[in-house]
């Protein structure tokens, strides 16, 4: 098990209330830091994962190419293969609780566990468009997003998937729920779609971006973050109505940014992002900042999960685990 170096990321911490209204705070600013600890575990294959799910500190999986899954029960101590169920790729992992979880991936494929992932059985989709995407408020209702626009929906934990009408054609990547029935998804073309009724109908909220966007969520009604492609991040503070591009700077010579494909946060001012080529970003002031440590490997990284404020794991190339440990200094 090879452990990165601990790297201090200094920040200051300002008013959330200056920060959430886009101007500077009053108040004086107050120097803090984090160590943050990346350790590498040992996955036991090479394929590419692309999604990582815990459900606490001990028990998680991780899903991706050809199909491969892989369990732990030790806080990735040691990983185990997942008797592989389907050839295809597989994109996303999400439970609901201890007991029900889905993954989804290429060809319409959609895996569903009802005993806590130690056993997965396959699901009725209506589709052959690759999925890309998902989120469920509990253990029957919840939401797909795939290629071309799809996006499906259940009532009945997945027995049967409903397909809705999103009114656009791009690949939409991600999807989140703040409670029955209002809802966004993102996608290409700065595509976000938001619903007020389930899903029933989908309108497109303004960007002003032609960007792809990977991943969103919103921290409550008002207050949401999206990131995509050549390091675009997009903030809102009016349940996005408007759309704030806040994107950093290139820096001289400016190099193609790496693409930011997951992001997190585990309160209002923690949050982190992570992407191709090493991309590994972390805030712990509400993304006023952002602190961007350099890893030893520029592995990329697609899948984020954080069970507790303060551990988490991303998964990524070549089998890459990487578990995050933080701590306020």
């Amino acid at each position: 098990m090879n452990v990165i170096p601990q790297i201090i990321c200094r920040f200051l911490v300002v008013s959330l209330l200056a920060i959430s209204a886009g101007v500077a705070p009053s108040s004086v600013a107050i120097a803090t830091e984090m160590v943050i600890t990346p350790t590498i575990q040992e996955s036991g294959t090479k394929v590419t994962l692309l999604d990582t799910f815990f459900l606490d500190t001990k028990r998680g999986w991780a899903v991706g190419a050809g199909g491969t899954m892989l369990r732990t029960d030790d806080g990735g101590t040691n990983w185990k293969t997942v008797p592989r169920r389907t050839p295809s790729l597989l994109m996303s992992i999400f439970f609901s609780g201890d007991k029900h979880g889905w993954v989804i991936g290429q060809n319409g494929t959609v895996l569903h566990s009802g005993d806590g992932g130690m056993k997965w059985v396959p699901q009725i989709s209506g589709t052959s468009s690759p999925l890309y995407g998902l989120f469920f408020r509990d253990d029957t209702h919840g939401w797909i997003v795939g290629a071309r626009g799809t996006i499906l929906r259940t009532e009945d934990g997945g027995q049967s998937w409903e397909d809705q009408h999103s009114g656009t054609s791009a690949d939409l990547f991600g999807i989140e729920f703040l409670n029955d029935k209002q809802g966004w998804a993102v996608g290409a073309l700065g595509v976000i779609l938001t619903t007020t009724d389930g899903g029933q109908s989908w309108v497109k909220q303004p960007t002003d971006s032609s960007a792809t966007f990977f991943d969103i969520q919103f921290l409550d009604k008002q207050v949401g973050w999206v990131v995509g492609t050549q390091g675009s991040i997009f903030r809102t503070v009016t349940g996005g109505e408007q759309w704030e591009d806040k994107t950093r700077a290139c820096g001289s010579p400016c190099i193609r940014p790496p693409d930011f494909l997951k992001i997190h946060f585990t309160g209002f001012r923690n949050g982190w992002i992570i992407g191709e080529r090493g991309a590994f970003l972390n805030t712990i002031d509400a993304g006023f900042n952002w602190s961007a440590p350099e890893l030893p490997e520029q592995f990329s990284l697609y899948g984020l999960t954080f069970p507790e404020p303060h551990t988490g794991w991303a998964v990524g190339d070549q089998g890459t685990i990487l578990k995050i440990s933080a701590s306020d200094s």
